[in-house]
């Protein structure tokens, strides 16, 4: 038993490191400088200071998380940081709980994605409905855009409100504090960015825009004595020096509060690291281990705030650059966050230079790519239900927050799923003859014009699809509706791929109350891990195990003679 858990939750690195070469290491060595100097790094800084923490916080976070979804994750070239789903959850999290509430909250939501993955739940993950994934993403990708207004004009407004409307109210009535130069530093930042992938293909614009437009605030600074352009060190004390660690208060109190936050947290960082995951196996052509995975990022998550730092997950950005750049073990992903650490403790003095407005023009880039607003308005064009949970998720998203968006978008999706399953199971009922000429039941294995006659007194119920909660209801009122008062009713199951808890009760349910009125209930064509439930119940106790047939022509063959004998009590015939 041991052996087998080791064997089905054995990091990428152990296997990696059996077959490793020079070749491989001087491929993984490159891979992950260019991932720590040209995307981890800005984006980290960016990402900490948009949800409202000092910098060197998503630094931290880039290091820690970095080094141990790649020490023990479960894919080759996962790279994990901050990331911009995060950031209004963090923003929202601070400012109802302060910086004590995001460390317990993101240390729970560790040890929900361990507790997952442990219970193997990494595949189920991936089948969060579409629309909910891109309702949120694009509700996510506005909210963004709408945080980085101030810095990327200018503006002088008082405190920013977490409400998206009250924000921008804000901004209207402040529009006019605006300041020109730090506008051009935003608006060549996005230009810069956009240019780049034309000119150099292996080097993020980001990386150029903000070494071009920290010189240039620097030059405007020092030679034009421009000084209304805001920088990191005008807003943060940076911290060249390693974490100190951190108490966090773990009470029954505070868990209940934070629990809603840390289970969205948990939720849809491995929502984003699982895709990051898929999207890296197509690259590589390997298979991920997605509940190692998930343990990996659920002990990043529950580490990263005992040194201060945010949540993290899997960055497709910065594992696509990985692979790009030849990295293909584990190894490049620890390689970035020893240059990470290197680089906060050596150049750390550097960041205080850049420019708010360029990790502005920065994170209006990210909110562009996250929106998808082409599949966006795919989505919108199909069916009712659909365009539904896309815009529902969207809305609350934007207005309410995402931990609300993710509770209604899945409750939806729930109630929708259900629906569609209730239309797709179909029970019927037949009297006086059934045609099996098209069936595989035939009893002589003649296929042709076989049809079985059935004796007044018995109804035959098909149960077409899974027996479960939303087709109990539906299997009732047929009877009701369509039914009359035989002495056997038989049940044909061989089309129910199983049945659920309900679906067993209300079954009892019928038994106990066709027992009442003297009609005997039939079985057939119970298939075998349907009839596995179905041997735990009072089901074959209550029908009698003879009344279990495998077969129709057994159950009508057994119907017939307890028709008989119910007939013989009821009338003396």
């Amino acid at each position: 038993m041991a052996l087998k858990f080791m064997e089905e939750f054995r990091p990428k690195l152990f296997d990696s490191l059996k077959t490793y070469t020079k070749a491989k290491f001087m491929a993984d060595l490159m891979a992950g400088i260019v991932v720590a100097v040209v995307v981890a790094l800005p984006l980290a800084i960016a990402f900490a200071i948009a949800s409202g923490v000092s910098p060197e916080k998503g630094l931290y976070t880039a290091i820690i998380a970095g080094f141990i979804v790649a020490f023990f994750g479960g894919t080759s070239v996962q790279i994990a940081g901050p990331t911009g789903a995060f950031i209004i959850i963090i923003y929202g999290i601070i400012e109802q709980f302060g910086i004590e509430g995001l460390a317990l909250a993101t240390a729970l939501a560790g040890i929900i994605q361990i507790l997952m993955g442990i219970l193997k739940l990494g595949s189920i993950i991936k089948f969060i409905p579409h629309p909910i994934v891109v309702g949120f993403t694009s509700g996510i990708a506005i909210t963004i855009f709408s945080t980085q207004i101030k810095d990327f004009f200018g503006l002088t407004t008082p405190t920013l409100p977490g409400d998206f409307f009250a924000k921008w109210n804000i901004y209207i009535d402040n529009f006019s504090s605006i300041d020109i130069w730090t506008t051009v530093i935003a608006v060549l930042s996005i230009a810069i960015i956009v240019v780049t992938p034309r000119v150099l293909k292996k080097v993020p614009g980001s990386l150029i825009a903000i070494i071009i437009m920290t010189l240039a605030t620097y030059l405007l600074n020092r030679f034009a004595g421009i000084e209304s352009i805001e920088t990191i060190g005008d807003r943060f004390t940076i911290g060249g020096s390693l974490p100190k660690i951190q108490k966090i208060g773990f009470n029954l109190e505070s868990v209940g509060l934070l629990f809603p936050s840390a289970f969205t947290l948990a939720i849809l960082g491995s929502i984003e690291t699982l895709l990051s995951a898929v999207v890296a196996d197509g690259m590589i052509g390997r298979k991920h281990n997605s509940n190692m995975e998930l343990v990996a990022l659920g002990a990043a998550n529950f580490v990263a705030p005992f040194f201060g730092g945010l949540p993290a997950t899997g960055a497709v950005a910065r594992t696509m650059t990985n692979i790009n750049n030849g990295g293909r073990t584990p190894v490049a992903g620890v390689i970035h966050a020893i240059v990470l650490l290197l680089i906060l403790l050596f150049l750390g003095g550097l960041i205080k230079h850049i420019p708010m407005a360029c990790l502005a023009g920065i994170l209006v880039v990210v909110s562009y790519n996250m929106s998808e607003w082409r599949t966006f308005l795919s989505l919108s064009k199909q069916s009712r239900s659909t365009m539904m949970i896309l815009l529902t998720t969207f809305g609350l998203t934007i207005v309410f927050g995402l931990t609300i968006a993710i509770q209604v978008g899945l409750l939806l999706s729930v109630f929708t799923f259900i629906k569609r399953m209730n239309e797709t199971t179909h029970v019927s009922l037949t009297k006086d003859k059934l045609d099996l000429s098209k069936e595989i039941e035939s009893h002589s294995g003649n296929l042709e014009d076989e049809v079985l006659h059935i004796p007044k007194g018995i109804e035959i119920y098909e149960i077409d699809g899974p027996f479960f909660f939303g087709v109990a209801n539906k299997f009732d009122e047929t009877m009701r509706e369509l039914g009359d008062s035989p002495n056997v009713r038989i049940l044909r199951m061989r089309k129910v791929p199983f049945i659920d808890s309900t679906g067993i009760n209300n079954l009892e349910a019928l038994c106990k109350n066709a027992k009442k009125e003297r009609i005997q209930i039939i079985l057939s064509g119970v298939i075998d891990p349907v009839y596995d439930k179905l041997k735990k119940s009072e089901i074959p106790d209550l029908v009698g195990h003879d009344n279990i047939c495998a077969n129709i022509h057994l159950a009508v063959e057994r119907a017939t003679i307890v028709n008989k004998e119910i007939s013989k009590k009821k009338y003396g015939y």
